[in-house]
């Protein structure tokens, strides 16, 4: 604009502040720009009206075209003064239109080509359209050709599915089972589509109930670290990682990640250097070992591995609180359930007593310093020669 001039304020979005282009009407009866109102309801995951902060029940929105002429014949009428008018906004894709592109779809590889292409299209307009897409059964479709078409999986992916939706592909009444199609490509598909595949089995395990995370077979996890081992993108390896996280607090998930080999892969990618500067991945890790070493199994895996204490004993006080907490607990579970006179001394020897002071002396968690404090209190007569050990700490386990 050439000069200051005056704009309506109800021409004004309650978000942005800013004139409204494409103004849409939620079920409270505010008016937005429908870009802002969907970023708030789709990206920030908000389910509140910005100004009455009442419940929005139906995520429909409703074109204010009233509102939206006035703003066009405003900016018409103030053209002089440099003010643009604002283009009259395409109208959202129809759930018709998109139901029509699934019936024609399986009728030729040239149609399914085509309606594929053109879903990519209507996904990467805006956040309405993949709603729009939900309602229509977009998602169960591309569930059943994901396994022959990487453009499908790649869509199933980016259209960001709502919890409700991953429920009903996991819950598939149609006999289609969505894990068995992504272990399928995760096993023999290209390395992108292996990612997609791991990034989608993520998603659809953290709204799994517990007795569906339970009955998991063995190859999910065997898939899952050959992902880790295969380092296919750093998405697909914290993917991974975050799968492990949310299937292992049930036991036997943990013997059948330990036999998969889920403990060496994580400490070899705690010990890979171009890992070191992932802090939320090395957390991550930590959390599976930790995990995984609440299970005699995992421990006796764990101590299989020449270099596990070292690692593990690295992290403390390196990485974050996080880290710390995780790493002395690693320790700890060790500790308590495989001390032999071997490993105590081997925990002397690479430091590990040292550490341990050291968290009691600086500003660490309460948490992790009472789990440090009780391994020390534990081997106490054996590691009496330290000079980290207190004499107070000796003395109250005298030999």
């Amino acid at each position: 604009m050439d000069e200051e001039i005056e704009i309506p304020p109800f021409f004004l979005c309650p978000i942005t502040l800013e004139i409204m282009k494409d103004p849409v009407i939620v079920s409270t009866g505010i008016t937005y720009d429908r870009d802002s109102i969907e970023k708030w309801l789709f990206s920030a995951k908000k389910n509140s009206c910005p100004v009455t902060k009442q419940d929005i029940t139906d995520v429909d929105l409703t074109p204010n075209h009233t509102l939206r002429r006035l703003i066009q014949s405003w900016c018409t009428l103030n053209a002089s003064h440099g003010v643009e008018r604002i283009p009259t906004p395409r109208p959202p894709i129809s759930k018709s239109e998109i139901e029509k592109l699934l019936k024609d779809s399986p009728s030729s590889h040239q149609n399914q080509v085509k309606c594929l292409k053109r879903l990519r299209q209507i996904v990467s307009e805006n956040a309405t359209n993949k709603r729009c897409l939900e309602a229509a059964g977009v998602p169960e479709f591309l569930a059943t050709i994901v396994c022959n078409n990487d453009e499908a999986l790649s869509l199933l992916y980016h259209l960001d599915a709502s919890e409700t939706v991953l429920k009903n592909l996991l819950n598939n009444k149609k006999g289609n089972d969505i894990v068995k199609s992504l272990m399928n490509i995760m096993q023999r598909g290209i390395y992108e589509s292996r990612a997609y595949a791991t990034l989608l089995l993520k998603n659809i395990l953290e709204v799994a109930d517990p007795m569906q995370i339970m009955t998991l077979k063995p190859t999910v996890f065997t898939e899952v670290v050959q992902i880790l081992d295969d380092r296919i993108s750093h998405k697909a390896t914290r993917a991974a990682m975050h799968i492990l996280v949310n299937v292992c607090p049930w036991g036997r998930n943990r013997h059948k990640a330990v036999e998969a080999g889920a403990i060496s892969m994580i400490i070899e990618l705690l010990m890979d250097e171009s890992f070191s500067s992932d802090r939320r991945g090395q957390e991550i890790a930590m959390v599976v070992l930790d995990l995984l070493c609440q299970c005699a199994e995992g421990r006796a895996e764990f101590l299989n591995h020449g270099a596990a204490i070292a690692v593990v004993c690295k992290k403390i006080l390196r990485v974050s609180q996080t880290a710390s907490d995780r790493a002395v607990r690693v320790l700890l579970s060790v500790g308590r359930f495989c001390a032999t006179p071997a490993l105590l001394n081997e925990m002397l020897q690479l430091g590990v007593v040292a550490k341990l002071c050291l968290v009691l002396q600086v500003s660490c968690g309460s948490k992790t310093k009472e789990k440090a404090k009780e391994l020390l209190k534990l081997h106490a007569r054996v590691w009496k020669e330290s000079p980290c050990l207190t004499r107070n700490m000796i003395l109250a386990y005298p030999s």
